[in-house]
């Protein structure tokens, strides 16, 4: 099993690097929230210091009690027996595919730690496009035809796992096509893995929001947590609910969460407490920051239709995915080692997220736009117009520069 470093936490040190080396180099290609904690987050997480004890393995009860709320009020009625919370939500991740068991069908592309969690499980990923037009869930008639013949071929396939909003795409899968994916799933006896990390950074609140738990759930398991609503990435604590009656496998997934986690630290999990039964200025500053994050991520959107990039809109999260292939310059790793080396500019190529290597498709975060310290940070959120704030101006003019000067290179690398 040839395990390497995750490929966005191994290009942001990088580009830490070449910072430290003096170059400059705009960094888009590492997925932080980058904003700051909310001051009664810092107050509930220091009032809580003093717990230094170890707590039951599935999270404290208020916690889970708190996460239950949080989803009856999005519509999915939840008991805490449905709950069990972990060091992040990417851990749960992991110890729910341990748990299933099996085979797992993802989206191509996809996170990069889907197929890499796959690979560490023992699992054979089976990886298929979206819809057309669409990200973040398989096409559902294509998995019911890999699926069938998986089988066939004597292999164990237990689940399918979607991202709601999408990394590394931005957009929303429609209902039209959860509601085809769930009754494939029944079909074919399949569990579906939500992850739902981005559910309420979405661009337009007003926009519909369908989660397969909405329409099967029996066979959803919807994982979720703080670090990108709440930019508390280097808290680590997430959620998972799990399917009502759904004992054996929570039985199991706790006892891998026994061996791995233990438990997840007892004073984050006081501060997810507050912050899950929605208080009101947490979710006022919520708001703010899928507005900030939807505004600089069409601001960066144009700077790639610029220059003939073909990009699909975002709709929730702080994620885009161009696709360079117009200007002939090779595939997503060419094009990620043009920009950084030359240009200036951090990306991820789209052949780590499981995507074709030979095409010209990369992945590029905004939220490390918004500003170097708590200061403009915080400006960049409470803007009205962040576009026009000078450290976000200046980055999106290198970005700007950077493409134009990139498409510029064309004529004498193909000719």
């Amino acid at each position: 099993m040839a395990v390497t470093l995750s490929a966005t936490l191994a290009a942001n040190e990088d580009i830490e690097r070449r910072r430290r080396a003096g170059e400059r180099v705009l960094n888009l290609a590492f997925g932080e929230a980058g904003l700051p904690v909310h001051p009664a987050l810092r107050e509930q997480l220091a009032a809580a210091s003093h717990r230094n004890g170890y707590g039951p393995v599935a999270g404290a009860a208020g916690l889970r009690g708190a996460a239950a709320g949080y989803w009856t009020r999005r519509g999915l009625i939840t008991d805490p027996e449905q709950v069990v919370c972990g060091p992040g939500s990417k851990s749960l991740l992991y110890g729910l595919l341990l748990a299933i068991g099996g085979d797992v069908v993802l989206t191509m592309p996809s996170w990069v730690s889907y197929a890499a969690q796959a690979d560490l499980v023992g699992s054979s990923p089976i990886l298929l496009p979206p819809p057309p037009g669409e990200g973040g869930v398989p096409d559902p008639d294509l998995v019911a035809e890999a699926v069938r013949g998986a089988r066939a071929r004597g292999r164990t396939v237990r689940s399918v796992l979607v991202t709601l909003p999408d990394n590394p795409t931005g957009m929303l899968a429609p209902r039209r096509t959860i509601s085809r994916l769930v009754e494939v799933a029944r079909e074919l006896d399949l569990y579906v893995i939500s992850d739902e990390i981005y559910r309420d950074l979405l661009h337009d609140p007003g926009q519909e929001y369908t989660s397969p738990a909405d329409l099967a759930p029996e066979r959803t398991l919807i994982t979720t947590g703080l670090s990108k609503s709440l930019a508390l990435g280097g808290w680590r604590i997430g959620v998972a609910r799990l399917p009502d009656g759904a004992d054996d496998l929570r039985g199991r997934l706790l006892a891998v969460a026994s061996e791995i986690w233990s438990a997840p630290a007892a004073p984050v999990q006081e501060a997810a407490v507050y912050a899950f039964t929605d208080p009101p200025e947490l979710t006022e500053r919520i708001a703010r920051s899928g507005r900030l994050h939807g505004t600089v991520a069409h601001a960066v959107r144009d700077r790639f239709l610029a220059i003939g990039a073909s990009v699909p809109a975002p709709q929730g999260g702080f994620y885009l995915y161009p696709d360079l292939g117009h200007l002939g310059l090779g595939g997503s790793a060419e094009i990620t080692r043009l920009l950084l080396d030359t240009h200036g500019i951090g990306v991820l190529p789209g052949h780590a997220f499981g995507d074709d290597p030979a095409a010209a498709r990369v992945r590029v975060a905004v939220s490390l736009l918004y500003g170097d310290t708590h200061e403009e940070r915080m400006a960049a959120l409470e803007s009205s117009d962040p576009l026009r704030l000078p450290w976000i101006k200046a980055s999106l003019d290198h970005l700007a520069l950077g493409l134009a000067e990139l498409s510029l290179t064309r004529p004498a690398l193909v000719s």
